[in-house]
């Protein structure tokens, strides 16, 4: 009988602004690591593609299409292959609007682009400057994006569904995204897509450190999953991209109030991948306990009807049996690792100076 285990991935990325060729290689080799760890599912930080600190070349027509040339070689390059469903992030022009998207990928075909519905504008955040939050037309409602020309020709592809939806596989399983900032916002989105039964949500985030930040992150993504249950995986950006920010990374996994993996926070390595083995049946059982939990699904269903979901019956999320021909064991909680104040302080000021001159290839020998 087979299982409802999954293995599932997240990583830190050292993406730069406008390193295209840089960040292209960054996310082939998590993806190379993810299906080295059996994961049937790989998430990204945001805008991991070009860079999130683009700022004002967000604005130009290039960048867009530098990410879709991207995108297009690591098709090329088969990091969606072999079964991997992969959680891109990057720019998307639709409706001639600008969004900040989540593409998700699976043996070179895109399933569905889902654009951010809030944008960060608060501290050291503006992204209303160069893209608009994503108001969906109706709920019965779905747009289509029509991608690229040669995109028919590379991958017998012309289009895509565009907009706030989730995918169900054909068998059974259900995955949705959060970008970043939805995460903060009174009324989240992992909220409504739990409540329709969504197991599996990703949030690609573009998170910069700020003294005891992380707690208040952890803070929310595990409250999140106690009481709504659930596998949430955040993937972040570490190190700086160019701009005047760090961001420190600390990509984790959690299902059901506890955490399964923690990446480092501070960290000098360009790639990070970790990854979790879930028994789906154990979301579903935590949910059914929870009497209010079906309560507030039927009346999400009266009042929405239907949810917006793209199925498709040719795509499956595939458990892999051991070496030794026996399904992996779930993983088990792990404890937190925080730093103390004192220790953010003198972390982020070694990785700073090490992330802010190594890549400028200073010359630190002594003089003769």
């Amino acid at each position: 009988m087979r299982k409802n285990i999954i293995t599932v991935a997240t990583c830190n990325l050292n993406q730069w602004a406008l390193d295209f060729d840089g960040n292209l290689e960054r996310i082939v080799l998590s993806c190379e690591e993810a299906k080295s760890l059996g994961a049937s599912f790989r998430l990204g930080p945001e805008l991991e593609i070009c860079g999130y600190g683009c700022e004002d070349h967000f604005l130009e027509i290039d960048t867009f299409r530098h990410c879709w040339e991207s995108l297009a070689q690591l098709f090329e390059r088969g990091a969606t292959d072999n079964g991997l469903l992969c959680d891109f992030g990057m720019p998307i022009l639709h409706g001639g609007a600008r969004y900040n998207c989540r593409v998700l990928c699976k043996d070179r075909k895109i399933l569905l682009i889902r654009p951010k519905t809030a944008m960060a504008d608060s501290g050291n955040y503006r992204e209303s400057r160069y893209f608009t939050a994503y108001k969906p037309i109706s709920a019965a409602e779905r747009e289509t994006h029509l991608l690229p020309d040669y995109w028919e020709e590379k991958f017998n592809q012309t289009d895509v569904p565009f907009g706030v939806m989730y995918l169900h596989t054909a068998n059974g399983i259900s995955i949705g995204c959060e970008s970043c900032e939805e995460l903060w916002t009174p009324r989240s989105e992992h909220i409504a897509m739990s409540l329709n039964g969504v197991e599996i949500i990703g949030n690609g985030s573009g998170s910069h450190h700020e003294l005891r930040k992380l707690n208040s992150r952890l803070e929310l993504i595990i409250n999140a999953t106690k009481k709504c249950g659930g596998l949430y995986l955040y993937a972040n950006q570490r190190g700086c991209d160019g701009g005047r920010l760090y961001y420190d990374g600390c990509s984790m996994i959690v299902c059901n109030g506890q955490v399964l993996a923690q990446a480092k926070q501070f960290d000098i390595h360009d790639v990070q991948t970790v990854s979790a083995t879930v028994d789906l049946d154990d979301i579903r059982s935590y949910r059914a306990s929870i009497p209010s939990f079906g309560v507030q699904a039927t009346q999400l269903r009266q009042e929405q009807g239907s949810p917006n979901k793209v199925f498709y019956n040719d795509v499956f999320l595939n458990s892999h049996k051991t070496s030794e021909g026996s399904w992996p064991k779930p993983t088990e909680s792990v404890k937190l690792k925080f730093h103390t104040p004192e220790e953010e302080c003198c972390e982020i000021e070694y990785v700073q100076i090490t992330c802010f001159l190594f890549p400028f290839h200073f010359n630190f020998a002594k003089p003769p």
